[in-house]
């Protein structure tokens, strides 16, 4: 203990402007890497790195050489992974670098409740006109990947735009549309595909689409088919369907108004009592 009060000491003696730079300067990197990929799967990695490298730090500092020799192997792996897996990531993460610019997004002010109520009446409107649609609900894991693959809206929620971005005609009608909180982020959005082969033969690209972006995300995905306007929501990659107008309002309501009590429960106890039943 003796020695580290020492260390400390010698190093706050030691302090000088090249210090303050240096902290300086890392610290804008970290903000940089951050703005980055906020919205993104990439910050989920980044987040169990940073557990890591904060456990590695403290086996070091206690001196357990075999968890700290496991912890360093892993950043090291992790670290190449990191670049494997997240190849598209980093390319437009490097282009924005080059081109010095930087995305302001805002998103308009509506009531909780006004917000469910158009999105449930958009929902049941185009699936008693059997028009197949792809809502996918944004939740902790960012989709700023899949927002850049389609069309910017950023508009806020109404019924007649989110049924007019599926029209037959539509030039969008055919991708997704994320909501990101109480904004449409973007709309004809392509989602990565389930390679589960358990999809049953009846189900198209929209649901196998549905349930690859759940597969990799904590997103909640509505989908409307176009054939039999059955609603379903995929969650966790598993498929819910034959949605009716309660379902999907509970659904809504858990992810949009604010609950008053403790009482109150949330979607999955909601499942489980539905499905009990």
């Amino acid at each position: 203990m003796e020695q580290l009060w020492d260390s400390i000491k010698n190093s706050i003696l030691d302090f000088g402007i090249l210090d303050i730079i240096d902290i300086v300067l890392l610290a804008l990197v970290i903000y940089w890497i951050l703005k980055l990929t906020s919205k993104t799967r990439a910050m989920q990695v980044l987040k169990g790195l940073g557990l890591i490298l904060l456990a590695a730090w403290v086996t070091e500092f206690l001196g357990l050489v075999g968890i700290r020799w496991l912890l360093n192997y892993v950043l090291t792996a992790g670290a190449v992974l990191i670049v494997i897996l997240f190849q598209p990531e980093l390319r437009r993460a490097l282009a924005k670098l080059g081109r010095g610019r930087i995305d302001l997004s805002s998103s308009r002010a509506t009531s909780a409740q006004d917000i469910v109520d158009a999105l449930l009446r958009a929902v049941l409107n185009m699936s008693k006109k059997r028009v197949g649609a792809l809502i996918v609900f944004e939740r902790k894991t960012g989709l700023k990947e899949v927002i850049e693959s389609g069309t910017r809206i950023g508009a806020g929620i109404t019924s007649e735009l989110l049924e007019n971005l599926f029209f037959a005609g539509a030039p969008l009608h055919d991708g997704a549309v994320i909501i990101r909180e109480r904004s449409i982020e973007a709309a004809g959005c392509f989602l990565p595909l389930s390679d589960n082969k358990q999809i049953g033969q009846e189900l198209g690209t929209r649901h196998r689409a549905a349930l690859g972006v759940s597969e990799v995300s904590d997103s909640l995905t509505l989908i409307i088919s176009e054939e039999t306007g059955v609603i379903s929501l995929a969650e966790d990659g598993k498929l819910i369907r034959y949605l009716d107008s309660k379902a999907i309002k509970d659904m809504l309501e858990d992810l949009y108004v604010v609950k008053q009590t403790s009482k109150s429960r949330g979607l999955k106890q909601k499942r489980k009592e539905r499905d009990a039943k």
